[in-house]
Formats: C-alpha cells, sequence, structure tokens
C-alpha cells in the first residue's frame, strides 16, 4: 500500500520563498564592508608610511646631534675624557622622543666615553662599523636591529675618533601619538562615511519601496495609487514617472476590458434576440408571403452584421499575433488608391461623391491591395457615419522622397479633444459613436496594425468641429530600392 506524503515543505526547498533582506540593509552592510576594507587598507598603508618618515626623521636629528657632539669635542681639544655637557640626554629625549646610546671611539674603535655603562658595545667595537664609509649603517646585535649613525672628530685635517648614537629600530620607529591621530581619523572616517551610505540607502530605497507597494496594490486591482515624484534624481524620476503613467493605461485597459465584455454582450445579443424573433415569427407563420421574405432578409442582414463582427475579432487576434501573412508587392500608387475607393463606392446602398485628388505622376509603393483597402474601407465607412450622410468626402495625395502619403478627409463633427488620444487603442469607442454604431472598436486599431506591416503607418492628422483628417503613409518602391543598394 502506498502512501502519498502530502505536508507541506513551508517553503523550505523553494528557493522563492528564501528570506529577503531590505534594500537598504542590503547596500547599506556591502557599502560600510567596502569602506572598512578601504580604510583598513588606508590604516596599513599609512601607518607604514608613519614608520618610515619616523625612522628617516630620527635617523637625521641623530645624525646632526652626533656632528654637533664631534664639534664640541673639538671644540675643547679633549680626548678619552668625558666632558660634563657632552651627553645631552634631555636635549635627545625631547627631539627624538628616545634615549640612544651614545659613544665617543678613537680610531681602532676603542669605546672612550658613552652615555650610559651598558650598551649594544662593550668596549671595542667591530672594525667593520669604523672602516664603512657610509654614515648610516644598519646592523643586527644581540638578535635585534640597531641603526648606527656617526660622525667623525676631526682635528687639523685629520680624524683622531668618532661620535656614534646607536638605537635599535624599534625604539626608533615606535611613536604613539601619530597613531593614535591615525586611528581617530579612520574612524570618523568610518563613522561618517557609514551615516552617509545609510542616508543616501534610504534615500534610494524609499522610493522603490513606495513603488513597490502601489504595485502590490496594483495587482490586487486597485489602480487609483498616488506616488509622491520628487526625486532628484533622474532614473527615480522616470522610473515613478513610467509606474504612474502604466498604471493609468492599465487602468484604462481594464475599463476598456469591461466595456468590451458589455458590448459584445450587447453587440450579439441583439441581433440574436432579433432573429430569434424574426425566426419565432415565420415558424408560428405569424407573417406570410412577402413579408416572411422580408423577415428573412432581415434576418440574413443581422446574421452578416454578426458574421462581420466574428471575423473583425478574428482579424485583430490574427494581426495582433503576427499569423496574417501580408503579401507586399510594387503596385501603382494611384491605381490601388483607385481601386480601394471604387470598391467601396460599389457597396454602398447610395451613390457618395468622393473627392480624389491623385499625384500627377504616378509612384510606385510597396503594398498589399487587399489589405491596403481594408485600412480604406474603415476610414472611408467612419468618415460617411461621422457626416451623418451628408458632406464631402476628400482624398488627397502627396508624395516625398521615401514614402507617399493619403490624407482621408470629411466634414463630419469631429473627434473630441479629449478621446483623441484613445481613438487607435482597441475596443475603443467615442462616447457619440457608442450609441450609434454598432460595432466593436477595432477598426482603427486594426488599420493602424496594417499600416504598420505594410512598413508605413496611420495618425490623425487633425480633427475639429468642421471635420477630420487621417493619413495614411506607404513606403515608396523606389526609396526601398535605393536603401537597399
Amino acid at each position: 500500500m502506498f502512501i502519498k506524503n502530502n505536508k507541506c515543505d513551508n517553503g523550505m526547498n523553494n528557493p522563492n520563498k528564501e528570506k529577503r533582506i531590505s534594500l537598504k540593509q542590503y547596500w547599506t552592510r556591502r557599502y560600510l564592508l567596502t569602506l572598512c576594507m578601504g580604510l583598513v587598507v588606508i590604516a596599513i598603508v599609512s601607518a607604514f608610511w608613519i614608520r618610515h618618515n619616523t625612522l628617516e626623521n630620527r635617523l637625521n636629528i641623530m645624525s646632526l646631534l652626533a656632528d654637533s657632539m664631534a664639534d664640541r669635542v673639538v671644540a675643547t681639544n679633549e680626548r678619552a675624557v668625558r666632558p660634563p655637557d657632552f651627553f645631552h640626554e634631555r636635549e635627545l629625549k625631547t627631539e627624538l622622543e628616545i634615549d640612544p646610546f651614545t659613544y665617543i671611539i678613537d680610531t681602532d674603535g676603542t669605546i672612550l666615553s658613552s652615555n650610559r655603562p651598558r650598551g649594544p658595545f662593550e668596549q671595542q667595537l667591530n672594525p667593520t662599523i669604523i672602516e664603512n664609509k657610509e654614515s648610516i649603517q644598519k646592523v643586527d646585535l644581540i638578535g635585534q636591529e640597531f641603526y648606527i649613525v656617526k660622525s667623525p672628530i676631526v682635528v687639523n685635517d685629520s680624524v683622531i675618533g668618532w661620535v656614534l648614537m646607536v638605537d635599535s629600530k624599534d625604539k626608533l620607529t615606535h611613536v604613539n601619538q601619530e597613531y593614535t591621530q591615525l586611528a581617530i581619523m579612520i574612524i570618523s572616517l568610518a563613522l561618517l562615511g557609514w551615516a552617509a551610505i545609510y542616508v543616501l540607502s534610504n534615500r534610494l530605497a524609499k522610493p522603490i519601496r513606495d513603488v513597490s507597494e502601489a504595485a502590490k496594490l496594483v495587482a490586487e486591482g486597485y489602480y487609483h495609487v498616488d506616488i509622491p515624484n520628487e526625486s532628484k534624481e533622474k532614473e527615480v524620476y522616470e522610473l515613478i514617472q513610467s509606474f504612474k503613467e502604466m498604471t493609468k493605461k492599465l487602468e484604462r485597459l481594464e475599463a476598456l476590458r469591461t466595456e468590451l465584455l458589455a458590448g459584445v454582450t450587447h453587440e450579439l445579443k441583439t441581433p440574436v434576440t432579433s432573429i430569434s424573433g424574426l425566426l419565432q415569427a415565420l415558424k408560428e407563420e405569424v407573417v406570410t408571403g412577402d413579408e416572411a421574405k422580408e423577415f428573412l432578409n432581415i434576418s440574413l442582414n443581422e446574421v452578416e452584421k454578426m458574421k462581420t463582427m466574428v471575423e473583425d475579432l478574428l482579424a485583430f487576434n490574427q494581426f495582433a499575433t503576427n499569423e496574417v501573412p501580408v503579401n507586399k508587392a510594387v503596385h501603382s500608387s494611384n491605381e490601388v488608391v483607385k481601386d480601394a475607393v471604387f470598391s467601396w463606392q460599389i457597396a454602398q446602398k447610395e451613390e457618395i461623391e468622393i473627392n480624389l485628388s491623385t499625384l500627377s505622376t504616378p509612384v510606385e509603393i510597396t503594398v498589399d491591395p487587399i489589405r491596403f483597402q481594408q485600412v480604406m474601407t474603415n476610414l472611408l465607412n467612419n468618415a460617411y457615419h461621422a457626416m451623418e450622410g451628408e458632406g464631402e468626402i476628400s482624398i488627397l495625395m502627396m508624395e516625398s522622397e521615401t514614402e507617399v502619403m493619403i490624407d482621408v478627409s470629411d466634414t463630419g463633427c469631429g473627434i473630441p479633444e479629449e478621446e483623441q488620444p484613445y481613438i487607435f487603442e482597441r475596443f475603443f469607442r467615442g462616447e457619440k459613436k457608442k450609441y450609434k454604431i454598432r460595432g466593436l472598436g477595432l477598426g482603427l486599431a486594426l488599420s493602424k496594425m496594417i499600416s504598420q506591416a505594410l512598413g508605413g503607418d496611420l495618425i490623425l492628422l487633425k480633427s475639429s468641429a468642421e471635420g477630420t483628417t487621417f493619413r495614411i503613409t506607404l513606403p515608396s518602391a523606389t526609396a526601398k530600392m535605393h536603401t537597399t543598394e
């Protein structure tokens, strides 16, 4: 018998449920770690630099003091006797903060006098120290590194002895005040840097946190979010602004979706109800003869309207998913426009005059005539409905170096200014058109998609109470050829 284990893993094996930390904590920690590592490196380099400079300065001062002591020995013209003022211990401690061993020796290396009875040398120096011409020497004595500073005692141009100052490297490089100042400076920089990082991270995290909270509300279907956008940073400002625009568009699309459901339900319910009633009357023989035929014709017209709406939906979905092939070929611009206008005119129940101005010299364009005819049919239908059967439709063709432009104008009531930004959105229908003309609001959106698929575009050129003008642009075949070459 198999038993299925339905216990929940509580997210332990789900990588998407691992614990997350806030942006402020994440970057503050990492910035602080980077800052501390940098300050540690600076502190180490600074400590070595302080040790090196301290050693150099103290050796230089020891050299000056050794020269001064040698001059005093010559001035007193005494040898082997230590004058009482030769060893200025207080002076050395004040200048150097150390107390070096000081020796007066003869040319053989015998120690004649020293400031302390015990030191690294007993009675005799190694001859190599005296023979070495360097005034500052580094030697290993009793397991430590020592520096020796020597200055010659010269009388009548003859060296009669030496003044030596000796001290260990540890004492010469030992400092307290400088290290304390360095530590205070490093700690101050660390605290200041951490405070600056904290403030900046919080400033960066706050607008992102606001956007995140607003996104949760949008995900729950609440679109009325107000995010303050006072950021000085360009990227953060653009992020918030883009999010606001996205929210408004989502709200608009949600409203359109609701309208679509209501519109499709209404548009399909009305003909279905009408057809059902007409067929019921025929079935029960309420009408007969010519009246019955008229009922059948009305039913067929309603079926045709339903068929058109369904075809519009299918065509739009196919274009939206790039599943409809566009067979572009080179055609004469004048002929393509004339054929599209003629096809629309003969399909109308009443004769409608169209003022068509073609190009004086026909230009070849790359186009799919069938798809272009769909665009023209939609624009001409919209123009006719806008004029309510009264007015004039004008089509003006123009050309530029790269494209042909077809302007379709009417003398209707125009499109309200507040509706103009949305006319190419799918399922959008103006307030006036919504109650007068049945449809799904896909005509202009589909026409724009077709125009773009042909390599051109469809735009609203102008609209006012005096009329509306749409412009179709199509690439000329010659321009495409030059581009290819």
